[in-house]
């Protein structure tokens, strides 16, 4: 085990399986103290003993939420604060994508508050640690997914035309909007905040849409990434020196990249986040 992040502590979501779980695991082994988020206590549970056994480090654990609904993501900061003084890194890496519209128990449509309310909200209740253990880092996981797509401001829950890609990509494009405008609102404070895409990577990722989606993800998986290598990048920035004090970019195969021109409309940051801030309030 090496001690790269040792006294350092980590908040994952989604890190029971896929990407989240190495990234979980590979954190760990550079000696942090690691917190996984997930909805099933018993998956949850799972993957805490046996990242314990596999990088010999005690300091796994979890708390079991479902960060769809508000109420999950608040009693996720809720038992993280209790237990923890201080947050060194944040990870939100937790996400869906449903090829038939739902809807949260919150009344949101699942992709939107799944994969970018529960960033901003979680973010949002965090802050305070995070500042007080400044250098933080806030690492968000987006995808390419977000190029060519516009935010939907007249149907944001995408009651009119709905489609699970298009959902998705919003979600994703969302999630660098947040990161930036959340970058120059923390200028100064010593929180640094990063998005990045991990590439497409072969994981149970979207296996609960049913035949054709599982079929579609086996097609692609040869020419898809490993989870090793698709955690590669969310790794990099919560543990890499070369990246402190760098805050508000876009990262793809652990280098700053330009993400699409839509994401740098300071406007539109602006107007989604209000409008995120009306919906956790």
């Amino acid at each position: 085990m090496t001690k790269s992040m040792l006294n350092k502590s980590v908040l994952i979501t989604g890190a029971t399986s896929g990407i989240g779980l190495v990234t979980a695991r590979e954190i760990a082994r550079r000696g942090a103290h690691v917190t996984i988020v997930s909805r099933s206590a018993d998956r949850c549970a799972w993957v805490v003993d046996a990242i314990k056994q596999e990088v010999g480090n005690p300091n796994i654990e979890f708390i079991a939420a479902d960060l769809s609904i508000r109420d999950g993501v608040h009693r996720t900061a809720y038992d993280f604060k209790k237990r923890h003084p201080r947050l060194d890194v944040l990870i939100n890496n937790v996400g869906g994508i449903f090829m038939s519209r739902q809807v949260s128990k919150d009344g949101l449509e699942l992709t939107f508050a799944l994969n970018h309310i529960s960033y901003f909200l979680l973010t949002h209740l965090l802050l305070d640690v995070l500042k007080a253990s400044a250098p933080a880092r806030v690492i968000n996981v987006s995808s390419n997914a977000h190029r060519g797509v516009k935010i939907r401001f007249d149907d944001l829950q995408l009651e009119k035309n709905y489609s699970g890609f298009a959902a998705y990509s919003q979600s994703k494009l969302c999630n660098i909007l947040f990161t930036y405008e959340l970058a120059r609102r923390m200028e100064g404070s010593g929180v640094m905040v990063n998005a990045l895409h991990p590439g497409f990577v072969a994981s149970e990722f979207g296996k609960d849409n049913g035949f054709l989606m599982r079929l579609i993800m086996r097609l692609l998986s040869p020419i898809a990434k490993s989870t090793n290598d698709g955690a590669s990048t969310s790794i990099y920035l919560a543990s890499s020196r070369e990246v402190e004090g760098v805050s508000g970019k876009y990262f793809v195969d652990s280098r700053e990249t330009a993400s699409d021109p839509t994401s740098y409309d300071k406007q539109a940051a602006e107007k989604l986040w209000n409008l995120s801030l009306e919906m956790i309030l």
